[in-house]
């Protein structure tokens, strides 16, 4: 059965359908959430909404919105109808995001370059902006937001100039924003995951480049444990904020990356 919180408490996981955005939306309706699950794809998130039924009988508590993070008036419109369903949102956990193009930088062409930066970047903005409208106009006011990151927006790995450029984007995204939000009682922190088990990340198990020109096997996590770094975050009082976590493989090499 579910565990039901004494006040409903409304989020919105953007790229909920896979990886780490399922396993935080099944964090967040366990602890007795409202979930909002936006993705491409409503196949997926019909899957993961079947899944919180399966484990504690809660799919009434979950919304399903199949939408394209880079499109700006189908983001409005996931809030929109959250909040038509739920009164308000409590949490954006901005999590959708995209790899890098293959192969070298040098042979990727223009839209190769502006696909990763539409959904990284510009998807995160416009989510983050909803976020921002409705949490400034409800009542109770204020909210918090969580963007996923990267440890790439600390070190760079080879040849990842698209993702890392839009990772080191959302750190300034978070930055500015954790101070925009004070003047509304929003909370803007961030997320930084080293290498979870992912379709994203799946090729550091088999082997990826270092700086020093070796391949390595990188060790992983499993996504459930970046869910419960999720979940602690999002339960903080609103006085207080996390503005940086980083969640990581023990061994993997990202201190002295290389």
């Amino acid at each position: 059965m579910p565990t039901l919180s004494p006040t409903r408490k409304v989020a919105v996981v953007t790229g909920a359908g896979s990886g780490i955005g399922k396993a935080t939306a099944l964090a967040l309706v366990g602890d007795g959430w409202h979930v909002a699950l936006a993705g491409r794809r409503l196949a997926m998130l019909e899957e993961v909404r079947q899944a919180t039924q399966d484990q504690y009988e809660a799919a009434d508590r979950v919304l399903c919105v199949p939408t394209d993070v880079t499109d700006a008036a189908a983001v409005q419109q996931l809030f929109a109808q959250t909040v038509a369903q739920w009164g308000r949102v409590d949490l954006l956990f901005n999590n959708a995001g995209r790899g890098n193009p293959p192969g070298s930088f040098l042979d990727w062409s223009a839209a190769d370059w502006q696909d990763v930066v539409n959904t990284n970047l510009n998807g995160m903005f416009y989510c983050l902006q909803q976020a921002f409208h409705v949490m400034r106009d409800q009542s109770p006011q204020g909210g918090r937001i969580i963007n996923n990151g990267s440890i790439s927006a600390h070190a760079p790995r080879p040849n990842s100039a698209a993702y890392t450029a839009t990772k080191h984007a959302v750190m300034g995204l978070t930055k500015t924003a954790a101070l925009d939000g004070r003047a509304w009682n929003i909370a803007v922190g961030q997320i930084d995951v080293g290498n979870a088990v992912t379709e994203l990340a799946e090729r550091m198990a088999k082997g990826v480049p270092q700086a020093n020109g070796t391949i390595a096997v990188e060790p992983m996590i499993d996504t459930h444990t970046v869910a419960r770094s999720v979940l602690y975050m999002a339960n903080l009082p609103l006085e207080a904020n996390v503005l940086f976590h980083t969640v990581m493989a023990t061994k993997m090499p990202f201190v002295g990356r290389g």
